[in-house]
């Protein structure tokens, strides 16, 4: 019973395998088709994604009655002080602070400078 599983499975995995085609050739000029995401233009075109690079921490702590926030950012990543971070919830911007200090390893303190914060918001950089 145990061979007749690992057979399955091998087999699942080497017809997966010889699946993969290459792309199609356009007709007209034998390179490979490309999708068109810009509209219905003549050219295919390329799409190209960047990751983004830039500064992403999260709302550990909220101190409404004090107007301030503790941010947490990844080891080796964090914002200046004085810098100003826009704060989202579920994609949408709800506040932005200002980085006062201190620092305690990836943690910092923020003063909520307009709108509000609860833990777990995004911040980024403006």
């Amino acid at each position: 019973m145990r061979i007749f599983g690992l057979v399955t499975v091998l087999s699942f995995l080497l017809t997966g395998c010889f699946g993969h085609r290459k792309a199609p050739k356009d007709a007209a000029s034998g390179a490979e088709a490309t999708w068109n995401l810009a509209g219905s233009g003549a050219t295919p075109q390329k799409l190209t994604v960047t990751p983004a690079n830039g500064l992403v921490g999260q709302v550990a702590l909220v101190s409404n009655g004090g107007r301030f926030v503790v941010l947490n950012f990844p080891v080796g990543r964090l914002p200046t002080l004085d810098q100003h971070l826009i704060i989202y919830r579920k994609g949408q911007r709800v506040g932005e602070v200002r980085v006062t200090g201190p620092q305690d390893d990836d943690n910092l303190v923020a003063d909520l400078v307009t709108g509000n914060s609860e833990v777990g918001d995004q911040v980024r950089e403006k």
